[in-house]
């Protein structure tokens, strides 16, 4: 492997979330919000007759990747989908129909750098898993402008860990604030969250959501507002973890940024 693939590449241990990726109804105008908003930069891959594939690049090391979505997936709303790596797509999918959860699209080959699955937990939240091949994921990960947190919400935590914990092995420590918070951990490294969906977010389905690391929570929500995004939630105090907004892009696709308080964050 040359030097180059090495730096750009990162491995990912089983169970850990390894790639984000944008579904939309505009590839020219998202790829326009976050190249301003996080300075990401787009490198177009056409993958079929009508279908571009555009990787996220932050200082030439991916972040992510966008498409437009075709006719086909019209029903499919705009949303950033978390994949979580896994050593066999099949296997998981199996487990995890067992489970309990619904396997949205059976695992299938990704040309020659992956194998992945769609599956919907228990509580209706969606994620990929992806068995890497060529393309191990994100290269960058808990630095300014990029990856450093998945958050599941969900209208039945109690059955969400449980089918998590029993999927991937993560471990889970729920805190007994006045909305509980449970915060999972996947071997040594803290990954995510899963939280009850509140009465004031409003109807929503159980997701998972991103959360991208920034270095000023309240220019880069102000920024996103006057590059024609929205804030659901502006930018706001979380005492010992940081200050977080939930912002979403032109198209509707939401996503959570944080300046975290890197006193507490070793």
């Amino acid at each position: 492997m040359s030097d180059t693939a090495t730096q750009t590449q990162m491995d990912h241990a089983p169970g850990s979330f390894c790639w984000i990726e944008l579904a939309t109804t505009d590839g020219p105008g998202a790829k326009k919000f976050y190249a301003e908003l996080f300075g990401w930069e787009a490198q177009d891959s056409p993958v079929g007759p009508e279908m571009v594939y555009t990787m996220l690049k932050l200082d030439g090391k991916d972040v992510g990747a966008l498409y437009q979505k075709g006719e086909m997936m019209k029903q499919v709303p705009t949303h950033w989908a978390s994949y979580i790596s896994v050593t066999s797509a099949d296997e998981i999918a199996a487990k995890a129909k067992a489970l309990g959860a619904t396997v949205v699209q059976e695992p299938f080959d990704v040309m020659e750098v992956g194998r992945m699955a769609v599956i919907a937990d228990p509580t209706g939240a969606v994620f990929c898993i992806w068995q890497a091949k060529v393309h191990k994921g994100v290269g960058v990960k808990g630095e300014t402008n990029s990856l450093c947190w998945n958050e599941l919400l969900t209208n039945d935590t109690t059955k969400a860990i449980d089918f998590y914990t029993k999927l991937f092995g993560w471990k889970t420590k729920t805190d007994s604030g006045a909305t509980p918070y449970t915060e999972i951990t996947n071997g040594d490294d803290h990954i995510g969250g899963i939280m009850q969906i509140q009465p004031q977010m409003g109807p929503m389905p159980p997701n998972w959501g991103i959360y991208i690391a920034v270095a000023d929570c309240d220019g880069t929500a102000q920024k996103a507002t006057s590059l024609g995004g929205r804030q659901y939630v502006p930018p706001t105090d979380i005492p010992h973890v940081g200050r977080f907004a939930v912002l979403s892009d032109p198209q509707g696709a939401v996503f959570n940024i944080i300046k975290l308080d890197l006193q507490h964050h070793e």
